[in-house]
């Protein structure tokens, strides 16, 4: 008998303590619509996928030591023609991207901004057919001051309880216009993290504390009201998480910090595309009726070592089949070819092909375009709408501005400052390129190619003025417009009809806030018109009218001096794109 209530004690001291449990974590962030290994945009097999993902899944899950826990950080809705097809193509089948995610058993996910970017119809139909929850603590439904989509969810694994608190970043406004997000408004994260926090501490008690923000990671540790990026800000402020997933930068971060508060916190999250995703591996021993981590690792995994699952490939056919048979569908023909990344280097028929049909459906004095692709070629003969995607990277609105002349010019300032290199000689670049302490070049990992200092897309050139930019002046000294495209007189202080995509007339990238300095409150009441349809689907029916498209130069900007531009052109573009 003695011995008998020995090993009931022994028994009862395993349960109580040294009782070891496994997580495993896997979380993909920004697919973008990456579901296939192959590009119907470019007509090509691609490296990257959500069915390779998916090998790695299910060989992790088959091991039962640990408990897989697979979770998405937005921005899954927009990217591709693959889920642009069953945004606004097919609306009545299943959502592709549904169906995906439900196959693969996703726990959790939580919303992007470019999922917001397709519309309510598009995510409230998405999010009324997925089998998970989908979070965003911060989106507030302006009706019922409550969250509009789910703050958190709990999990359960082997009595290990795990909260997952989601949100989404608070910058949407300053890039998509109200229509979008609809009696809804974003708080701030850090503010939003203190108040879910208490509650799921309070009501949930959990184990494990995990963020799953779609937000980066703000590397100059700005805490501003409203921040962009700002997952690590709320690991180091907020108390309590254990693990920070985070997207949104399309960067690929794996690091800890110590917090405000003395605790380790590992911030973590993959790139873009379904390129490389985030693992982190947590063991937790039980101490009592509460467990604590004895180890936590995290790791940043490359897809494309992976083979795409056999029965992911075989379910998803039909899909597949039918997406290729629209997006190969001939609208036109193009006379000549056009590439993107001669818009780099100045004035291009890419951009102006987008000028031209932005002037065409507006009838507006000006326009305002940046390529939205940054290596990309359009062949000449037949066009198919596969290219269009190509053209045109966004699901941006058109939108028909009143700007004054003087505004027009800082724009167009505000954009040379962000693009040229302030030039003395023709050995310098170009391009404004990032450089270390020592003035030399910074290199990306990814594309072996200098870093530019501004985003390309950002890169903001005109159409309907005629204008000169010198790279050899100082900023806001740059510009020189000389006349409107048809010769008269360019006043400073006259209003123009301005054609800008949505965007940019949010007060996307800084040119009408920080360049031409409109209080973002006032942005609104500049426009004259918004389309209800994407500039993409504009610019699909404005080719099938035309037939035949011929890519020209307006002809309306150059840069100068002319022999500087031309040999730094000519350097620049080798160290960008000769690989």
């Amino acid at each position: 008998m003695k011995s008998k209530f020995l090993v009931f004690l022994v028994i009862s001291a395993i349960s109580l303590f040294g009782q070891n449990v496994n997580i495993k974590l896997i979380e993909t962030t920004d697919c973008h619509g990456a579901i296939y290994p192959f590009s119907f945009r470019d007509n090509q097999p691609s490296k990257f996928s959500l069915a390779q993902v998916y090998s790695y899944v299910k060989s992790e899950r088959e091991n039962h030591n640990q408990n897989v826990l697979l979770l998405n950080n937005g921005d899954i809705l927009q990217g591709t023609p693959d889920v642009y097809f069953y945004n606004f193509v097919n609306t009545t089948s299943p959502h592709l991207f549904a169906e995906v995610m439900n196959f693969m058993k996703y726990d959790v996910g939580s919303v992007g901004n470019h999922d917001i970017e397709t519309g309510h119809s598009v995510y409230d139909r998405f999010r009324n057919q997925i089998n998970f929850p989908w979070l965003a603590a911060n989106a507030i439904n302006e009706t019922t001051n409550e969250p509009y989509f789910q703050p958190y969810t709990i999990f359960e694994k082997e009595n290990v309880k795990i909260a997952v608190l989601g949100m989404i970043t608070p910058a949407i406004p300053n890039w998509l216009p109200k229509i979008l997000w609809e009696n809804m408004f974003f708080d701030d994260m850090v503010s939003t993290a203190e108040k879910w926090t208490k509650i799921i501490e309070e009501k949930e008690n959990p184990d494990l504390l995990i963020g799953l923000f779609h937000s980066g990671v703000n590397e100059n540790g700005n805490s501003n009201y409203g921040e962009e990026n700002a997952s690590n800000i709320v690991a180091q402020k907020v108390k309590g998480f254990d693990v920070v997933f985070v997207g949104h930068d399309h960067h690929g971060w794996n690091f800890k910090i110590q917090n405000d508060f003395g605790d380790s916190v590992l911030v973590i999250g993959g790139t873009s595309s379904a390129r490389t995703f985030a693992t982190v591996d947590i063991l937790l021993e039980k101490n009592g009726n509460s467990f604590s981590i004895k180890n936590l690792k995290g790791n940043l995994v490359d897809a494309s070592q992976f083979v795409a699952d056999k029965e992911f490939m075989e379910k998803f056919s039909p899909q597949f089949d039918e997406i290729k048979k629209w997006v190969n569908q001939p609208i036109g023909e193009f006379t000549k070819q056009i590439n993107s990344q001669d818009a780099l280097f100045g004035e291009s028929e890419f951009v102006d092909l987008i000028q031209k049909i932005q002037l065409d459906l507006t009838n507006a004095d000006i326009s305002f375009a940046a390529p939205l692709n940054m290596n990309t070629s359009i062949d000449s003969g037949k066009i198919y709408i596969r290219d269009l995607f190509k053209l045109y990277h966004y699901e941006n609105f058109l939108y028909t501005m009143q700007l004054s002349g003087k505004e027009i010019k800082d724009i167009l300032e505000y954009s040379a400052e962000k693009w040229f290199n302030l030039m003395k000689d023709e050995n310098d670049n170009l391009l404004k390129f990032e450089k270390d302490e020592n003035g030399k070049l910074i290199f990306s990992e990814r594309t072996n190619s200098p870093k530019l200092s501004g985003l390309f897309y950002n890169f903001e050139s005109a159409a309907g003025i005629n204008y000169v930019i010198d790279v050899t002046k100082p900023k806001w000294e740059k510009v020189k417009i000389t006349s409107l495209a048809n010769g008269e007189l360019f006043d400073f202080t006259k209003i123009y009809k301005v054609a800008v995509n949505s965007y940019r007339g949010n007060g996307g990238g800084g040119h009408l806030t920080f360049g031409a300095k409109i209080p973002k409150e006032e942005l609104s009441k500049r426009i004259l018109s918004s389309t209800d349809r994407d500039l993409r689907f504009l610019m699909m029916n404005w080719i099938i009218e035309k037939k035949v498209v011929q890519p020209t130069l307006f002809g309306n900007w150059k840069l100068v001096p002319t022999e500087f531009v031309r040999k730094a052109a000519e350097n620049d573009k080798k160290l960008m794109f000769d690989k």
